[in-house]
């Protein structure tokens, strides 16, 4: 079996070679496309996600080897999550290459955060089963980069950081309002507001209430602090 001119590129974006293009083309099929002779990616997902998990826990450890539990398990979080896998997605442009079905297609499938996060994980599960650990291992470590050193800001949770931000300096919890919902049904843009008693606000837009309501608190936050003592 060859790979098409576009997977080969893919496959270049990855740094991975597959000497077996079967198992990049099985991580890269949604289940809104599979059949009997065509199998979807959900099963490479749940192994990618332990893959990924390990090569994480090995990472963090490595790189800070006085830390306690309590510090590794966020960062790890932070590494791993859903959102996470979804940006390393977008960096290689994965969504251009994913196979759907006509109904996800129209419904933005490629640019769905938990379509790319899980897709993320399946394409690392089909290097581990084609090349081996070490492969899965090295190819994580590049794609993740910069992100396994730069942890410790995004393992925080910005609404309980903020929080805290406030309730230091005698302040009632922050307020998350809904300013507006756009979009259609399938694909909705949540703006959120969030503000603290003393007046300061910030708005942020995302596909999930979580999600908008997140980032505002981390632009807040980050502003308050900027501005502190």
């Amino acid at each position: 079996m060859k790979l098409s001119s576009e997977l080969i590129s893919f496959s270049a974006r990855l740094g991975y070679r597959f000497s077996k293009p079967e198992l990049i083309l099985r991580a890269l099929t949604h289940s809104s496309i599979s059949s009997p002779t065509r199998p979807d990616n959900q099963r490479l997902e749940f192994l990618g996600d332990r893959v990924l998990g390990l090569v994480m826990a090995e990472a963090l450890l490595a790189a800070d080897t006085d830390a306690a539990e309590g510090q590794l398990a966020p960062r790890f979080n932070a590494l791993v999550r859903k959102e996470a896998c979804a940006d390393v997605a977008r960096q290689i442009d994965l969504g251009a290459v994913l196979k759907l079905g006509r109904s996800e297609m129209m419904s933005g499938g490629r640019r769905k955060e938990a379509l790319l996060g899980d897709a993320m994980e399946a394409v690392i599960a089909a290097v581990y089963l084609d090349g081996g650990f070490d492969a899965a291992r090295d190819v994580i470590r590049a794609l993740w980069g910069a992100r396994i050193t730069a942890v410790e800001e995004d393992a925080r949770d910005p609404k309980t950081a903020l929080q805290e931000w406030a309730q230091a300096r005698g302040q009632q919890p922050p307020r998350y309002d809904e300013l507006r919902r756009e979009g259609p049904d399938h694909a909705p843009v949540f703006t959120i507001a969030v503000r603290l008693d003393s007046g300061e606000e910030e708005q942020a837009s995302a596909g999930s209430k979580r999600y908008a309501e997140q980032a505002a608190a981390k632009a807040l936050l980050q502003r308050m602090e900027a501005t502190d003592g």
